[in-house]
């Protein structure tokens, strides 16, 4: 057997596919540029710790759940109000989820706080933490399911304690049951101080009482924890969704006003 083939197979058994790809263009580098045999080997691992890295964040990437792909590049600052982009850089270092600080993005639909949730857990597994985004519906009715099927505990340690980071989009847009409210609050008393949770909703705090069943005591110990280590975000300005609706509109109406017209025959 070739000493290439000898090499592959050692590889795929040492489970090093990075470096079976870039061994032989490294080892022609080598021989050009007469590298040291340390130099070579640096290189090697160099190419496999870089590609254990981009699959680590493909894995974490899929295993997140996001609907779509949001970045913070995408992000028009200047397009809504009560977005500080310091601020916003400073929390994409992800130094808040070592913390095990949270974030809340209020404003109504359409500014952005799904983008930037999205883009802010995104930043993360970009850093290999461990995320998950789920809408607050998706949440509860999961929760539902796995009490019923008597798995609850385990679907809490899973889905809820797992993630560093965890994003639970659109609060406040359907009214909760009184046990819905009970789920909604352990996931928020399990994570308190023990990992970072992201949430978005369109009302502002004096009305959370109405999401969760008019259960005051329960929007109470939600709203302590979750503000208690927490950076709260209220986006002001009008919606992205009707912004570009609009654009798309002046946009035809251009086009149709300037169309050539046809001449008769």
């Amino acid at each position: 057997m070739a000493v290439n083939e000898q090499i592959v197979l050692l590889c795929k058994e040492l489970q090093l596919p990075s470096l079976a790809n870039a061994y032989h263009e490294l080892s022609n580098r080598a021989a050009k540029e007469n590298w040291k045999y340390s130099e070579y080997l640096y290189e090697a691992l160099k190419s496999e710790a870089e590609g254990k890295a981009e699959r680590s964040k493909a894995t974490l990437t899929k295993m997140a759940g996001f609907p779509t792909i949001k970045t913070l590049e995408q992000f028009d600052f200047d397009f809504t109000v009560g977005v500080n982009r310091r601020q916003i850089e400073e929390l994409s270092s992800m130094e808040f989820v070592k913390r095990k600080e949270n974030i809340i993005l209020l404003g109504q639909s359409g500014v952005g706080k799904t983008h930037l949730a999205i883009a802010l857990a995104y930043q993360a597994v970009q850093k290999r933490i461990k995320a998950r985004f789920v809408t607050a519906s998706d949440l509860i009715m999961q929760m539902s399911q796995a009490k019923k099927e008597k798995r609850y505990d385990a679907f809490l340690r899973q889905a809820v304690l797992a993630p560093a980071l965890l994003v639970i989009d659109e609060i406040g847009y359907f009214p909760m049951s009184k046990e819905d409210a009970h789920h909604f609050f352990q996931v928020i008393s399990r994570r308190y101080e023990r990992g970072s949770t992201i949430v978005t909703s369109n009302l502002v705090f004096s009305q959370w009482s109405g999401i969760f069943a008019n259960d005051k005591v329960v929007t109470t110990a939600i709203l302590d924890r979750l503000l208690h280590h927490s950076h709260v975000i209220n986006i002001l300005g009008d919606s992205y969704r009707l912004k570009e609706k609009k654009e798309e509109e002046m946009n035809g109406s251009d086009l149709y006003e300037f169309e050539p017209k046809k001449s008769k025959k």
